[in-house]
This record gives C-alpha cells, structure tokens and sequence, in this order.
C-alpha cells in the first residue's frame, strides 16, 4: 500500500493544514508556495521536497478529502451493513460528503475555490473513481442484483433518473425557499429514492451481502485514487 508523506513526516502534515486553510480562505488565486510555508512555519524550499508545484500540493489536498469521504462511508457501511439499502445509504452519502468541502468545490466545478484545477485530468479520475456520484452509479447493479433496485428499467436509464433526483435535492438543499419547514429533507429524499427505484424486497442476507460488494468496489476506488496521490507527492522517508 502507497504511504503518504505526512504518515512519516510532521512537516508535510503541517503544510497539507495549512494549505486547507488558506484555499478555503483565499481560493486558490489566493495561495502561493510562501504562504503556506510561513503558515507551517517552515522554510519555503520544504515544501517543495515533497510537492512539485502548488498545483500538485492543492490536488493532493483536495484527493486526500475524497479519500476521507471513502474511509467515513466504509466505517459507517462497516458498523451497520443495513445502510447498504438505497434508502438509506443515499441520504447518508448526501449528508457525509455535506462535510468534505473540497469533495463539494470539485463536485460542483467550483472555479472560484478550485480554478484551473477543476479542469485537471487528475481531478476527473477522482470523480471518476470516489465522487459520490460514481459511488452511487457503482452500487446501483448491486443494488439490482441483490433484490434492492428494481430491474425493470435499462440501467442506463436508472443511472439518468437517480443522477436527476440526487441532484436536485443537493441543488435544492441549498435553496432556502425550497426547505419545507414540516418535513426533513432526510426523509423526503429517502421516500423519492424508494418512489424511484422501488421497494427494498432484498432479505438481511441479501443486504448483508449487497453491503459486502459495496464495500469491496470502494476498496477499488480508494486503492486506485491513493495511488494517484503518491504519484504526486516526492515520497522519499526520513524527511
């Protein structure tokens, strides 16, 4: 397994802090090499032992949120196989990757955080790979195939349909005028996400095995996502 560099190196920790900062903070126009280093309070040229560019520093930060967001929805999928379900593994997901702000900028193209980063290859492996939509299109066969999704519908079709609802209730949550004040969202996701690809007949047995695939898949996703972190950073231990 690749090892990144701030698992041997209190330094590359403390750059990777303060470099989530400051592109919160600032956006990414407003982030130089100098800055970071002077918020880790080391000298400019370490920074640059284990990152290239600033743009190599920024994507490994904001894959390493993606990487999180994979490491909450396996412990969370883990603890509670039953949450494998459509109904109620959807709503978490929503909620989960709500706390991973650079998952939501690359997500939602956000060119004033992200800028051109937005536009990297690098940045649509990851999408490709641990964005909660392709999270959510990966488990849709096993869904299908474990009695929770109905089969009905070509799964081209279904993919379009559950991309269309998900993106609404993220694009309506928000919107504050479109938040019933009687209802929680939660819910209301869960119901349309029953209403949409129907009820749940799997038995435990099944849902236990349909969270076992899942759990697999994202294990794929995280390994091939983490690789692709290391290539950007000058792992070399004993910094």
């Amino acid at each position: 397994m690749p090892e990144l560099p701030e698992h041997h190196s209190p330094k590359a920790a403390r750059i990777l802090a303060a470099a989530g900062e400051l592109l919160l903070s600032r956006g990414i126009k407003g982030v130089t090499i100098a800055d970071v280093a002077t918020r880790a309070h080391i000298g400019k040229g370490t920074v640059y032992l284990y990152w290239k560019t600033k743009e190599d520093l920024l994507l490994g930060l904001i894959s390493r949120d993606f990487l999180t967001l994979a490491d909450d929805v396996t412990e969370a999928v883990t603890a509670d196989p039953d949450l494998a379900r459509p109904s109620r593994l959807l709503p978490h997901m929503l909620r989960t990757a709500s706390q991973h702000p650079f998952v939501n900028a690359l997500r939602s193209n956000d060119g004033g955080l992200l800028g051109a980063l937005t536009e990297d290859p690098r940045s649509a492996k990851l999408l490709d790979t641990l964005g909660p939509d392709a999270m959510m299109y990966d488990v849709l066969p096993i869904w299908r195939r474990h009695d929770l999704a109905r089969t009905d519908w070509a799964l081209d079709v279904q993919v379009l349909a559950l991309h269309a609802l998900v993106t609404g209730f993220v694009v309506l949550g928000t919107q504050r005028r479109f938040r019933p004040s009687a209802a929680d969202p939660g819910d209301t996701f869960a119901a349309a996400v029953t209403a949409l690809l129907g009820p749940e007949r799997a038995t435990p047995e099944q849902v236990r095995a349909a969270a076992a695939e899942g759990l697999r898949s994202l294990a794929e996703g995280r390994a091939a996502a983490l690789e692709s972190i290391t290539q950007a950073s000058l792992t070399t231990s004993g910094r």
